[in-house]
């Protein structure tokens, strides 16, 4: 018997246009992420059908992981589950919210935060403190993963660089400054690569 399809959650595209539509980051974050988590706004869909569904925003955590001056980067491995994407340089570690993370039809800022914790200890071994903030929105309708995503950009600064992987997804782990990383943008995926041209502000987000 097969599993039971991931149902994952997303806004529609409206909700988006209310708010004002943005190419690239934005740091207004008071101005979107109330609405992005107000559950009347948010809805959970099936997976399959959702990654070909434009009118609606797949939510994304996408949480860099910063220790003092430098970012960490990591290639993303065949065991990802955004084939679009292997291969690929990052810098955000990132997945979907699915409707295991709450028990309500709809989705709160409280449980958000939940499944945020949920998602970075899924993806990584952090051995000692850390600390983190929403400090941007990511929005690139330019590409065909780009259309049907929309990312919550987080600083998680971290008291240790001894991170460890826990998946297969997240191979060659580094952590590397703003210089070594701009010889490495054009490997970057898309997502990595307008973070990282919004890099100096969003390390100012503490």
């Amino acid at each position: 018997m097969s599993a039971p399809e991931e149902n994952i959650l997303a806004i529609p595209r409206t909700v988006l246009e209310k708010l004002g539509v943005f190419q690239g980051l934005s740091f207004e974050v008071d101005r979107y992420v109330p609405g992005l988590l107000d559950p009347r706004n948010n809805l959970f869909l099936p997976r399959s059908s959702a990654e070909g569904d434009p009118s609606h925003k797949q939510l994304i955590p996408y949480l860099v992981i910063r220790h003092g001056d430098r970012v960490l980067h990591y290639t993303r491995g065949k065991a990802g589950g955004e084939s679009r994407l292997h291969a690929k340089g990052s810098i955000g570690i990132g997945g979907h919210i699915n409707d295991g993370d709450t028990t309500a039809a709809h989705f709160d800022p409280a449980a958000y935060h939940r499944a945020v914790e949920r998602e970075l200890h899924e993806e990584l071994v952090i051995p000692a403190g850390y600390r983190q903030t929403i400090a941007a929105l990511l929005n690139d309708d330019t590409t065909e993963v780009g259309r049907v995503h929309m990312g919550i950009v987080h600083i998680v600064t971290v008291e240790s660089t001894e991170i460890l992987p826990r998946e297969d997804a997240i191979r060659d782990v580094e952590f590397m400054t703003a210089h070594e990383l701009a010889a490495r943008r054009g490997h970057l995926e898309t997502w990595s690569q307008i973070v990282f041209d919004g890099i100096e502000r969003l390390l100012g987000a503490r």
